[in-house]
């Protein structure tokens, strides 16, 4: 009788294989949220705009991303130092672009030299019965600092892997940025002892930093 080998990674059927530093892993396939949110639309249109504008590009134009595609490496949204295509790179960029309500790039922007990330401790209150949620910014950020943040979750977690965007950071005032209303637009008024991840990164031109993670556990209210 013909057994077929268990693979090494990827998905076959329900489930989705793996290996890790433990060995091989197998675990249920469960198909991602789709919630259709406004921004996640919006999103896809700008994917799907930003793709069949390659198309008009001209020969000078795509041998301008190619060539700095041969030579470049691109952070993805997750932190992860990756190689595009000039077609993926394109994309990337642009739809970062896009996102923001800011104009396109048809040639190749210069790579950036980025400062460090200014974004530091993230502090969650409740004072007079109000929440807030603010970030410490003790120097000035770059052109755009991007803001990512996950839902809510339970004091003892110790990892998070999904990071919806938020929006820019708010201009800091004498040294901290107040993302409260980003934050509860998304996610609601958090329950006291809930954990807080805030991810951030710099933008400019489409080029963005290693993100940067921070977490605080909101502070029950004052008696």
């Amino acid at each position: 009788m013909k057994i077929a080998s268990i693979p090494k990674r990827g998905r076959k059927g329900s489930v989705i294989y793996s290996e890790t530093r433990h060995g091989k892993v197998a675990r249920e396939y469960v198909p991602p949220q789709n919630p259709r949110t406004a921004q996640q639309q919006d999103h896809r249109r700008n994917v799907r705009a930003v793709s069949a504008r390659w198309s008009t590009l001209t020969q000078e134009q795509r041998d301008a991303w190619r060539a700095v595609a041969a030579h470049k490496y691109f952070v993805s949204e997750e932190g992860v130092l990756v190689r595009l295509n000039a077609y993926n790179l394109f994309v990337s960029l642009n739809v970062r672009r896009a996102d923001l309500g800011l104009s396109q790039f048809d040639f190749p922007p210069a790579e950036p030299v980025f400062s460090p990330n200014p974004v530091d401790e993230l502090v969650a209150t409740f004072t007079g019965g109000r929440f807030t949620l603010k970030l410490r910014v003790p120097s000035p950020p770059v052109q755009y600092t991007l803001v990512y943040a996950a839902a809510p979750v339970r004091s003892g977690v110790r990892y998070v892997h999904h990071f919806p965007l938020l929006g820019l950071l708010p201009p800091p005032k004498d040294g901290w940025s107040d993302i409260t209303e980003l934050y509860v637009a998304r996610y609601g008024v958090p329950k006291a002892n809930q954990s807080i991840w805030i991810r951030t990164c710099q933008h400019i031109d489409g080029w963005t930093d290693i993100p940067k993670v921070a977490r605080a556990r909101v502070s029950p209210p004052a008696a």
